[in-house]
């Protein structure tokens, strides 16, 4: 290979992971998240992006399509995952797994990781047989226990999420905990934590010395796509005309493919600049975006010009969407926007706590001046939080012992509308309950965070006795209550 080929080889993949880089800064285009250390949580963060980046994320402005799947399967007792399902579909079909190679935060990772010099494994059969380990996960924790615990048990459990995800640990985890503003919730950090850092930590390393480790052994959403790679409109493509089968395009793959566009291929297109009868290309429908035809020196010259000028006009538009995203989600909205806007200050124990009013779920309305005289316990919690869904049944039996108690407990905005459906046979009658939502900014105006639980405890004359991110048991509510009395 003279010197030419070799500077091409080693040039054109510098957009791939330009690329990469892009999407993954869009995806994360909250940067202030790491700044407040709150997730977004608006309107957009309903759509979810093609690749695996954590809602969790403090930077994520979309959600997480595997995540999304298996809330969705979860809740299929009481509404059908037609929207999740019908977004997957179109990321597969117009994409397939080119999604993996190209648009997904966690295999730039890895990739990185693997850049580290060590000594390398190279694919072999074994790998080839790990390959089919991440259809098992994809069976087990992400649509036959989320369906049975949603359906059977009526528990909320995205169980690939909770017990394997490392990128809900790097992303969602870490990210929210290296923030000050959330020091209360290392509580978090027993066994179930623990085990999942040991899972990060241990994919990390498997991806410095295997290329893609997680990517090619674990990734519930790569398999999901992979069934898409036959017919996506976006993938490598081979000519049959051209192709004289000497393998070297599966040999230099470094994924564990058995032919070009298999359910293995991610489309990084390595394999266009490997194949010496140029029988291969990367295609978007009939747009070629990488093949044998494209930078040869004996295109002529107004074809290299029109090239060039469309490339440099998509990047334009490119860089005009991300900076307009970057501009919107980190801009403070305007404090006229904001309805019930107050100091945070007043959350504080010792410091009288903002007067605000807000619908119940029964119809009725809730304001916190109308309940001074009585000890007033608001908590924050989330139907996707097992912790949450613990404590509620300790806050039902105070209120029966002491009926001079309120009790508010707001949901969160993420997930609101399913919690009335959730909340419809527990039998938590004697509890207020409330959805949070943009509009109405309850977690933002009483200074509560996105990791839940937490309990806000005022007194009977209004004052802030308690505010911490933990979960409580029966006989710490009731301590609450008689130090706020």
């Amino acid at each position: 290979m003279d010197k030419t080929v070799k500077k091409e080889k080693n040039r054109k993949p510098a957009a791939r992971r330009l690329v990469q880089l892009y999407a993954a800064l869009l995806y994360n285009a909250h940067l202030k998240g790491f700044i407040d250390g709150h997730i977004y949580s608006g309107n957009v963060k309903a759509l979810c992006v093609p690749g695996f980046n954590c809602y969790s994320c403090p930077a994520a402005v979309g959600s997480c399509p595997l995540g999304a799947l298996q809330n969705a399967l979860n809740a299929a007792g009481h509404t059908a995952p037609w929207y999740v399902l019908g977004m997957l579909t179109l990321f597969g079909v117009i994409l397939g797994r080119t999604v993996c190679g190209w648009l997904c935060p966690v295999g730039l990772i890895q990739e990185l990781l693997h850049k580290i010099p060590t000594p390398k494994i190279r694919k072999s059969r074994l790998t080839r047989m790990l390959s089919y380990l991440k259809y098992g996960v994809l069976a087990v924790f992400v649509i036959l226990l989320p369906v049975w615990y949603g359906v059977k048990k009526g528990v909320i459990l995205p169980a690939f999420c909770k017990y394997i995800c490392p990128a809900g640990t790097l992303e969602g985890a870490v990210g929210l905990l290296q923030n000050p503003a959330n020091s209360t919730s290392f509580y978090q950090l027993g066994a179930l934590f623990t085990q999942k850092w040991v899972i990060m930590v241990a994919v990390g390393l498997a991806c410095v010395f295997c290329y893609r480790s997680f990517c090619r052994f674990l990734c519930p959403l790569g398999a999901i796509y992979g069934f898409f790679n036959r017919f996506a409109l976006t993938g490598v493509k081979v000519d049959p005309d051209r192709c004289n089968g000497c393998g070297q395009c599966v040999t230099h793959c470094p994924m564990d493919v058995k032919h070009v566009g298999g359910h293995e291929c991610i489309s990084c297109a390595q394999c266009v600049d490997a194949c010496a009868q140029g029988a291969i290309s990367f295609q978007c429908g009939k747009i070629t975006l990488k093949g044998p035809e494209t930078g040869r020196r004996a295109d002529p010259e107004p074809v290299i010009r029109k090239r060039r000028k469309l490339g440099r006009i998509a990047w334009a538009a490119a860089l005009a969407v991300l900076a307009f995203a970057l501009v919107w989600f980190n801009l403070p909205e305007p404090v006229g926007n904001q309805p019930n806007a107050v100091s945070a200050v007043g959350t504080e124990a010792g410091c009288l706590l903002p007067d605000f009013s807000t619908e119940l779920l029964s119809g009725e309305a809730f304001r916190l001046s109308d309940h001074r005289g009585q000890v007033v316990i608001i908590n924050f919690w989330g139907t996707t939080c097992a912790p949450c869904i613990e404590e509620l049944p300790y806050y039902e039996q105070l209120k029966q012992a002491h009926p001079d108690v309120e009790i508010l407990a707001i949901h969160h905005r993420a997930g609101a509308k399913k919690a009335k459906d959730f909340l419809a046979d527990k039998g938590w009658d004697h509890i207020d309950f409330a959805l949070d939502s943009k509009e109405k900014g309850l977690f933002t105006l009483l200074n509560a965070a996105d990791a839940m639980p937490q309990t806000i405890v005022v007194n009977p004359q209004g004052v802030v006795t308690y505010n911490a991110q933990t979960p409580l048991t029966c006989e710490k509510l009731e301590t609450l209550y008689r130090e706020a009395l």
